[in-house]
């Protein structure tokens, strides 16, 4: 990923939320019932990446998409002494309403957004040394992290060697299903027996479900809570 971040080191719209969602479902299966990955109206969200950092994937009509963030130790959000408006310019159809109110709160570290096949922010004043992407959601370019940070919602240092690789094989089956919008109940009983190899609790199974159906992965629902 280069420094700072460029347009053309995130992936696809499609790809990147099908990243997004295994994150939120493998959190709600193995974690504690605290989940830092939240669907609902505004998108998905990462309420923490580490340090108070923050990332928010949406999907709008017309194949658009936004991605914005922060990380608290890496994103460079004033020059001079004055903030950084990540949203200058930006298209008439962004969910401005949601967008400004996370610019005034100075949450706001980078804000992409995908139109016409590609991914635009604004031209970045030379001085800002950093955006902050990398460090919050190194996963938007790189498979590899991708499921490094499934195994860590996993427990997967828990895990055999063996077990380690199943999994990784499931997360990588379980997000080309996502991608392609076909998840069913034999994907995601497939990718948590691999995370929970010792038993996967009742009811698990089905509130996974409901999650990629409620995020349009089962091509019977559209993005949304």
């Amino acid at each position: 990923m280069h420094t700072p971040s460029l347009p053309d080191d995130l992936e696809a719209p499609d790809r990147l939320w099908a990243r997004a969602v295994t994150f939120a479902l493998l959190e709600e299966a193995c974690g504690d019932g605290r989940p830092e990955h939240v669907l609902d109206r505004h998108g998905l969200w990462c309420h923490s990446t580490g340090a108070c950092g923050w990332w928010r994937l949406t999907l709008l009509d017309g194949g658009r998409a936004v991605l914005v963030g922060q990380d608290p130790d890496g994103s460079h959000t004033h020059i001079d002494g004055r903030q950084i408006d990540f949203l200058a310019g930006g298209p008439d159809w962004l969910p401005w309403e949601q967008l400004r109110e996370d610019a005034e709160g100075n949450l706001l570290g980078f804000a992409y957004w995908w139109e016409n096949g590609a991914w635009h922010r604004i031209p970045y004043p030379e001085e800002l040394d950093e955006d902050g992407l990398e460090g919050a959601a190194p996963w938007v370019g790189s498979e590899d992290e991708f499921v490094v940070l499934t195994a860590v919602l996993a427990d997967a240092d828990e895990l055999t060697g063996d077990q380690r690789r199943a999994l990784d094989g499931a997360v990588t089956r379980f997000r080309e299903r996502a991608e392609a919008r076909t998840v069913d109940a034999a994907a995601v009983t497939d990718l948590l027996t691999a995370a929970l190899p010792g038993g996967v609790p009742p009811g698990r199974p089905e509130a996974a479900l409901d999650l990629a159906r409620r995020a349009g992965l089962t091509g019977a629902a559209s993005t949304g809570a």
